[in-house]
C-alpha cells in the first residue's frame, strides 16, 4: 500500500497534480485508504456563508453568492465529498432550485457535489461504474478547476477544485483509455500474501471493532505528525525549483514511451516538484523523476482497450541514464551517427518481438495454408484437440444493434430512452417523478389559474400537472458470443482470422459499454467460458486460450445460450441482449443434428431475441449453412470480410458514386 499512500499524501501536498485512481482487486481497504485522508488534510478557511466555500483571502470573483467585500470568516475541516455510482447529473453540478421557482417565481441555483467538494476530496468509488457524460463532466471540471452550469434557464460559473480520488476493480469494466488519462496518477494495490502482516490487519480490525474511540486514541498522535509534515510541504512547495535538466528528463521519459499528448510531462512536473517537498528539499532530484514516472505514466501507456497498465522499469532507467547531463554537441554537419530506425531505443519494434507475427507461424509446409491444423493433441476422452493460436490485429467492425426503443442502461449501442440524452418529449409521470419537464409542467397549470384563485406570483399546481422527460439515448447490451471452437473451425489461419474478428467485436463492446458473455461449442458439448461481465479484457484473455478440436455440438451451443439469456432476463430485464454466433453453420452428431440446431435456433428466435451470424466459412466451394442458421434465428448473416466498418463505408461511398453518376446521365 506504500504508492498508493504516497499518491495520495502528494495529491494533498499539491492538489494540482490531478488526483489519483486507485486500481486493485476487492477487499483491498481502497475506500478506507482514501476516507483517511480526508482526516489529514488541513482545514480550511471560508467566508461564512457562503454555499462554495469561497477562500476570504481570494474570494471567487464569479461566485453566485459573491461579491465577498469584508466578509467574515470562519474555520472548518476540509470536506471528502462522496459520488455515489447511481448519482444523477443534476446532483453532481447542480440545477434550478423548483421549490423557490414554483413557490416565489424566481431563478434560483442549488448547488450540487461539485460545489460541496470545493477546496476539499471528491471520492468516487468504482469509478468505473459510473456514466461516461458523468465521468466527463466531474473530470473537466477536475481539469479547469471550475464548474459550467447551462441548464434549466440557469447559468452559473464556480470555483471547483478539489483532490479527485477513484477506486475501481478492474475485474469489472475498464474505464476508457481518454479518461485514464484526466487521473493525474494510478496506483495498483493488491492484497499482501504476507501471513504475518495479513494477521497484523485482521488484529488491528478487530482492536477497532471492539473499541472505536479508544483504537483512533492510540494513533492520534502518529496522524497529527502526519497531518503536521503535510501543512508543511504545502508551505514549501513555492521554493521548490525544477532545473532544466530534470525537466529534460521528465520529457525525455515521455517521449520515450511516446505518451500521447502532452498532459504527462505536466503531470509528472508537478509530481515530481510536490515529491521533493514531500521529502523536505527545495531542488528536485532524479529519484524523484524515477518516482513521479512510475506513478505517472503506467495507465497512459496502453495503445489498447485490451492493454494491461504498466511501465518498463528497464527503459524507464535507460532514458534517465541518457539525459543525466547537459546534451552533447553534434559531431560535425550532420551531427552523430544516425542508429537507424529505432535507435535510442525507439521506432519500429523487434523483428523478434511480440509485434511479429513470423516466429508464431507454424513450420515450413504449414504457413499460408488454409486447411492444414495445427499440430493436435490427444485428450482424455479420445478426441484431438488443437493448441490456442494467436488472434490477428483487431479492428473497427460494423455497428450492430438491437432494434426497437429500449429501456436499459446508458450506453453507446442500441436506441433506448435513457436518463441522458436529448429530450424528446413531455409525458405525465409513469410512477415515481424522475426528470420534471418544467415548461410542459407550467403549460399543463397555466390555464387553470383563475379557476385555482391564484392571487399573487407563485403558481397553484395539482399533481395533474406534473410532466417528465421523455429523453432519446443510447443504451449498452448484453452481447453473447457463441464461439464454434469444433475442428471444423481448426485450420490455423482461418481460427486466427476468426479471433482476431471476435476480439474487434469485444473491443467494439467495451467501447460500447456493454456488458459480454462468452460460450463455446466444440466436443461433446457446450459450456460458459465466461459468465456476463462488464470485464471485456478477461473475454480477451479467455478468447486467447480457447483450444479448438472435436465435433460441432451446434445445438449445445444454442441451447447453452438460451439457458443463459434466460437467467440474465431474470436478473437484468431491462438489458436486451445481441447474440453473436461464430460459426460456419455445420453441426454433427447424429443424422439429425443439423435440424436440431435450427429447432434450437427456433427457440431464440421465438424469444425475440437479435442475432447475428459471423459466417466463418470459406473456400471455394460452399455450402452456405450459416447463412441459413441466420434465417432460423431472424437474425443477419455477416462473412468475415464483411465485418468492417471499412469495407461497409467503401461500399456505401461507390453505391453513392453511382447513383450519382446515373442522375448526371
Amino acid at each position: 500500500m506504500d504508492d498508493l499512500r504516497l499518491g495520495l499524501l502528494l495529491n494533498a501536498v499539491s492538489p494540482a497534480v490531478g488526483g489519483v485512481l486507485v486500481r486493485g482487486e476487492k477487499g483491498t481497504a481502497k475506500s478506507t485508504m482514501v476516507r483517511a485522508l480526508a482526516g489529514l488534510l488541513p482545514s480550511i478557511a471560508t467566508v461564512t456563508g457562503c454555499r462554495f466555500a469561497c477562500d476570504p483571502a481570494a474570494p471567487d470573483p464569479q461566485c453566485p453568492d459573491g461579491p465577498h467585500p469584508g466578509a467574515a470568516a470562519a474555520e472548518r475541516p476540509a470536506q471528502l465529498v462522496e459520488l455515489p455510482v447511481g448519482v444523477t447529473e443534476d446532483r453532481v453540478v447542480g440545477s434550478l432550485d423548483l421549490e423557490r421557482a414554483l413557490a416565489e417565481g424566481v431563478q434560483a441555483y442549488e448547488p450540487g457535489l461539485l460545489a460541496k467538494a470545493h477546496r476539499g476530496v471528491l471520492y468516487i468509488d468504482e469509478v468505473n461504474l459510473l456514466q461516461d457524460h458523468l465521468v466527463d463532466l466531474l473530470l473537466d471540471a477536475a481539469a479547469m478547476g471550475r464548474s459550467y452550469v447551462e441548464r434549466e434557464g440557469v447559468s452559473v460559473r464556480h470555483a471547483a477544485r478539489f483532490l479527485l480520488v477513484g477506486t475501481m476493480n478492474p475485474e469489472e469494466g475498464e474505464l476508457r483509455p481518454q479518461l485514464l488519462d484526466r487521473f493525474g496518477l494510478t496506483v495498483e494495490i493488491a492484497a499482501t500474501r504476507d501471513a504475518d502482516e495479513r494477521a497484523e490487519v485482521v488484529r488491528r480490525r478487530l482492536a477497532y471493532d471492539a473499541d472505536p474511540v479508544g483504537f483512533a486514541a492510540r494513533w492520534a498522535e502518529r496522524e497529527r505528525e502526519l497531518a503536521e509534515r503535510i501543512t508543511a510541504a504545502r508551505e514549501l512547495l513555492p521554493s521548490v525549483e525544477l532545473s532544466d535538466l530534470a525537466l529534460r528528463q521528465i520529457t525525455a521519459v515521455c517521449a520515450a514511451f511516446e505518451v500521447d499528448g502532452l498532459r504527462a510531462d505536466i503531470v509528472m512536473a508537478r509530481t515530481a516538484v510536490a515529491l521533493a517537498a514531500w521529502a523536505g528539499r527545495t531542488t528536485v532530484l532524479e529519484e524523484d523523476v524515477r518516482k513521479a514516472a512510475q506513478l505517472a505514466l503506467p495507465h497512459r501507456r496502453r495503445r489498447n482497450p485490451f492493454d494491461a497498465p504498466g511501465l518498463d522499469e528497464e527503459q524507464l532507467d535507460e532514458t534517465l541514464a541518457e539525459h543525466q547531463g547537459p546534451p552533447e554537441e553534434p559531431e560535425g554537419p550532420e551531427g552523430p551517427e544516425d542508429d537507424g530506425p529505432g535507435g535510442g531505443g525507439g521506432g519500429a519494434p523487434d523483428p523478434g518481438g511480440p509485434g511479429d507475427l513470423g516466429d508464431a507461424n507454424p513450420p515450413a509446409g504449414e504457413a499460408g495454408s488454409d486447411d492444414v491444423p495445427a499440430p493436435p493433441r490427444q485428450r482424455p476422452g479420445g478426441s484431438r484437440e488443437s493448441a490456442p493460436v494467436a488472434a490477428d490485429q483487431p479492428y473497427r467492425t460494423r455497428l450492430f444493434k438491437v432494434d426497437g426503443t429500449g429501456r436499459g442502461a446508458q450506453g453507446r449501442r442500441s436506441p433506448a430512452e435513457t436518463a441522458a440524452g436529448h429530450t424528446i418529449r413531455a409525458r405525465r409521470p409513469q410512477g415515481r417523478l424522475a426528470r420534471l419537464h418544467l415548461s410542459a409542467t407550467l403549460r399543463a397549470a397555466a390555464p387553470h389559474q383563475l379557476a385555482r384563485g391564484r392571487g399573487g406570483r407563485a403558481l397553484v399546481l395539482r399533481r395533474d400537472d406534473l410532466r417528465e422527460q421523455v429523453r432519446r439515448g443510447r443504451e449498452s447490451n448484453l452481447v453473447l458470443f457463441v464461439v464454434d471452437a469444433s475442428g471444423s473451425m481448426a485450420a490455423r489461419q482461418r481460427m486466427t482470422a476468426v479471433k482476431g474478428a471476435v476480439l474487434s467485436l469485444l473491443m467494439d463492446a467495451y467501447q460500447r459499454r456493454d456488458k459480454i458473455g462468452l460460450v463455446t461449442f466444440r466436443g461433446a458439448g457446450a459450456e460458459l467460458a465466461l459468465p456476463p461481465t462488464s470485464s471485456v479484457e478477461v473475454g480477451a484473455a479467455r478468447l486467447e486460450q480457447l483450444p479448438t478440436g472435436g465435433r460441432t455440438p451446434l445445438e449445445a451451443g444454442l441451447l447453452r445460450a438460451h439457458e443463459v439469456l434466460r437467467v440474465e432476463r431474470l436478473r437484468d430485464p431491462d438489458r436486451r441482449p445481441l447474440l453473436v454466433v461464430v460459426t460456419d453453420g455445420r453441426a454433427t452428431g447424429g443424422r439429425d443434428a443439423l435440424p436440431r440446431a435450427r429447432r434450437a435456433a427456433g427457440l431464440l428466435a421465438a424469444q425475440g431475441v437479435a442475432a447475428v451470424v459471423l459466417d466463418c466459412e470459406s473456400g471455394p466451394v460452399r455450402l452456405g449453412l450459416a447463412r441459413e442458421l441466420a434465417a432460423h434465428l431472424n437474425g443477419e448473416a455477416v462473412g468475415l470480410d464483411d465485418l468492417r466498418a471499412e469495407g461497409v463505408a467503401a461500399l456505401v461511398r461507390e453505391t453513392r458514386t453511382k447513383t450519382t453518376m446515373r442522375k448526371a446521365a
